[in-house]
């Protein structure tokens, strides 16, 4: 019956409190709120919990996954790829940068050679063969005798534009004829995308200015280049051009010098030799139709530079030497010739020599015989002087 069961419960509860209710204190205002504080405090502390699980376990994910398995290859025009296999995790909105990071232009050597890349116009005046490419250019390793664009020693390193992140930069080189080689520097980096792309030249060859030798790119971003006036090729000693360190800097779309010298003057180690000689006299032949030939010369050093050792050369297509000033003679293997070097010259000094030769009897194809004078340093290195067109004379024969 269920109102009999309702009139039942109801007075169950009502003995139950006439028999409690005393014995039961209300909590008051105070207690109240020392509840209500531990409740808030839990709350505070579960909701730190959450965040830091939220947080937590996307990143452990992440990194079970990158630990299993390798990210995908880069673009084939990045060459080789990233040594970094690690996928950094992703930023939480708070983290992200308003502006996003330049691209990472470090290309190693090899990477270089491995990419295909546009390069900047080979020197006009070098007369490139259609060989010399500048559109989607391969590299070769370098030096070579072909007529290819080739890569020259190792790249170097440094944050070109200031954008906090490394650009590279490359000497390269395509041989131009079968001897000079056509040179430039170049600066490289990589796109959003991670292909490797051309930043632009930094300096190239030009007439006057034949040969880049080396670079370096310093730590303010700017790349100092030895450039020299001509190649150390045809027969030139390596330590015969005149070099000079050169600074260039990016300037936002392109690279201008900002130090160093701009030009070549005169090359202060080369002095204005000038050459006189009197008529070479010759006497009898002897038995076999030779003759005695004697000649005099005059040796003027015009300057602005002292002459440590006067030299001559060609003397042999005189004749054989035979005594007088030959005698002295200290002969250098350097220079066209070897030399008959003598005495040292300062500027503004005149110096007089005569020369003995046994002369052969004359032929029909015989050329007239010429003397020739340089300078040599203290190191026994040959030098030309400023006007090539005074320091030989071509012999005439007495009579």
């Amino acid at each position: 019956m269920p109102e009999f069961d309702d009139i039942l419960v109801s007075g169950e509860f009502s003995a139950f409190r006439e028999a409690y209710a005393p014995a039961v204190q209300p909590a008051g205002p105070t207690e109240v709120r020392r509840t209500v504080r531990r409740r808030r405090q839990r709350v505070a502390v579960l909701t730190a919990a959450v965040a830091v699980l939220a947080v937590t376990i996307p990143v452990a994910a992440n990194t079970t996954r990158d630990r299993g398995s390798a990210p995908p290859p880069g673009p084939a025009q990045t060459g080789e790829p990233s040594p970094s296999s690690t996928v950094p995790p992703t930023p939480t909105p708070s983290s992200v940068s308003p502006t996003a990071a330049a691209p990472d232009g470090r290309i190693s050597r090899s990477q270089l050679l491995a990419a295909r890349v546009d390069l900047p116009a080979w020197p006009e005046y070098l007369h490139s063969p259609p060989s010399c490419g500048t559109e989607d250019v391969r590299l070769r390793p370098g030096p070579n005798v072909d007529s290819v664009p080739a890569l020259l020693g190792d790249p170097g390193h440094g944050d070109l534009d200031g954008d906090g992140a490394v650009e590279t930069v490359a000497l390269l080189g395509c041989r131009a004829n079968g001897e000079t080689l056509g040179k430039q520097v170049v600066a490289f980096d990589r796109d959003a995308a991670g292909r490797i792309v051309t930043m632009g030249r930094v300096v190239g060859a030009a007439e006057g200015m034949d040969d880049i030798a080396d670079f370096s790119v310093q730590d303010d971003g700017k790349v100092r280049v030895h450039v020299a006036d001509v190649q150390p090729c045809c027969g030139l000693p390596s330590w015969w051009p005149q070099g000079q360190w050169r600074t260039y800097a990016w300037t936002g779309d392109r690279f201008d010098q900002t130090a160093g010298p701009t030009k070549f003057g005169v090359d202060p180690r080369l002095t204005d030799l000038t050459l006189t000689a009197g008529e070479l006299a010759l006497g009898p032949p002897d038995g076999q139709g030779r003759r005695t030939g004697t000649v005099t010369v005059t040796v003027v050093n015009r300057g602005p530079v002292d002459v440590p050792r006067l030299g001559f050369d060609t003397l042999t297509s005189i004749g054989e030497p035979d005594g007088t000033d030959l005698d002295r003679c200290r002969t250098a293997d350097a220079g066209p010739v070897a030399a008959c070097l003598l005495d040292p010259l300062p500027a503004g000094g005149r110096k007089t020599y005569t020369f003995r030769f046994l002369v052969d009897p004359p032929g029909d194809d015989d050329l007239r015989p010429v003397v020739h004078v340089v300078h040599f340093d203290a190191q026994d290195r040959y030098w030309d002087d400023l006007k090539r067109s005074d320091n030989r004379v071509e012999l005439r024969t007495a009579g």
